[in-house]
């Protein structure tokens, strides 16, 4: 495949935004997707390390050329800091997931201790009606715990946005220090 075939390649990207700690920014942020008829299929802010600054998690799925168009434009929002686009490998990333089950299922032999044990999950919640079981892991590993609760009549489920840190050895303090420094406003993540 050619390069210019690999940009146009719909796949998975996941966007760091650091920002200024003030409201009305999501609004701002989800009209560049939606100008581009682009679907946010994951979403998460945050506070970062830094004093006053926020970490918005964004994933989703288009090409290299399009998600440099989109990180472009959110360069340009006022109270942005920084925007930085990631492939899964360059990132170290986790969500969490949350099933409820029936307690009925649990007094019905091990197999479903068996399955929330074996699947790296955890009893969080222990009611009179039902069971809180927690799991950690990439939305695949999520999904398919969901899956085999299913069957044991799962009340209800949900799964956070994507948590994410870069592998590169950028540090935010750094960075914010030397944009406040920078004249251009305008710093590459390259430099860090």
């Amino acid at each position: 495949m050619n390069e210019e075939d690999e940009n146009l390649k719909v796949r998975e990207f996941t966007l760091s935004v650091l920002t200024e700690d003030k409201s009305g920014l999501l609004n701002l942020l989800t009209i560049i997707f939606t100008r581009r008829n682009l679907n946010i299929s994951s979403l998460n802010v945050s506070n970062s390390e830094v004093r006053g600054v926020s970490r918005f998690t964004i994933v989703t799925q288009t090409s290299k050329d399009m998600v440099g168009k989109v990180v472009k434009q959110i360069r340009k929002l006022v109270d942005v800091l920084g925007a930085f686009v990631y492939e899964e490998d360059q990132i170290f990333y986790q969500e969490i997931a949350l099933y409820k089950v029936p307690t009925q299922a649990f007094l019905e032999g091990n197999r479903i201790e068996d399955l929330v044990r074996n699947s790296g999950a955890r009893i969080l919640v222990i009611e009179k009606d039902h069971i809180i079981i927690e799991k950690t892991g990439h939305s695949n590993e999520t999904h398919e715990l969901y899956k085999k609760l299913e069957p044991f009549g799962l009340l209800e489920f949900v799964r956070s946005g994507r948590v994410a840190i870069s592998k590169s050895k950028r540090k935010t303090e750094a960075y914010i220090k030397e944009l406040e420094a920078s004249e251009s406003n305008k710093l590459s993540i390259k430099d860090f």
